[in-house]
Order: structure tokens, then sequence, then C-alpha cells
């Protein structure tokens, strides 16, 4: 016996959830990517290894995904939820560091909230999307 389909919300119900994830999500991709950014260039001790380089590892897995984000795609978003877990995991264990904690916790407290945010994003568009389809 075939389960019947749980009915899509209502376009007026996901409309404001869509503009309040995808603002969430920009402002905390960007905040993650500054976080790295002013962290690497003004605090970081990296033990005579190249700033370029470090920058270049860390930004690039987010600078790829950046224009799809800006846009507001959603499978950008999905790939992001992916991407971001990484750093998280870097946060966590950049936090058992005493002299990298605020780092770390700051870290992988934007990341986790950049994958929920991402997540319900990616969620309400498809959503969105298929109950403009007509279904």
């Amino acid at each position: 016996m075939a389960k019947k389909a749980k009915p899509l919300p209502s376009l007026d119900w996901l409309q404001p959830r869509l503009s309040l994830t995808r603002g969430l999500s920009l402002a905390l991709f960007l905040a993650l990517l500054l976080l790295l950014l002013i962290w690497n260039l003004a605090f970081a001790d990296l033990h005579g290894a190249r700033t370029w380089v470090i920058l270049l590892v860390e930004l690039v897995p987010l600078l790829i995904l950046a224009p799809g984000v800006l846009l507001g795609n959603a499978r950008a978003h999905a790939w992001l939820c992916f991407v971001v877990n990484l750093y998280f995991i870097k946060g966590v264990l950049a936090a058992l560091d005493p002299h990298r904690s605020l780092l770390g916790w700051s870290e992988a407290l934007i990341s986790l909230a950049l994958f929920c945010t991402a997540l319900l994003y990616v969620r309400w568009r498809f959503q969105y999307d298929r109950k403009l389809a007509g279904e």
C-alpha cells in the first residue's frame, strides 16, 4: 500500500522563511570567510609558512561555492552543507588548543549555524519550486 504524500506548505508560508534563511546563510558565509581571512592575516602564528598558501587552502573551498551562494542557488547551498563540515571539524580541533580557543569556538559556531541555515534554505527552496510547478 502506497503512503499518501504529505502536502507541501503554501507559498505564503514558504516565502518569508526562504528570505530569512537565504539572508542568514549569506551573512554567515561571509562571516566565516572574514573570520578565516582576518585570523590568518592578523593573529595566526604560521611558524614560517607562507600566508598566501594557508589562505589558499582554507578559502578555496568556500570561494568555489561563492557564486552559487551569492545567486541563491539551492544546489550550491546543498554543497555548502558538505563543505562547511570541514570547517566545523577544524574549529572543534582548534578549540581544544588554548592558544586558538577563540578562533576554534567562533569557527565551530559559525559553521554550525551556516550548516543549519543552508540546509533549511535547501529544503524550503525545493518545496517552493515544487509548489510553483503545480505539485
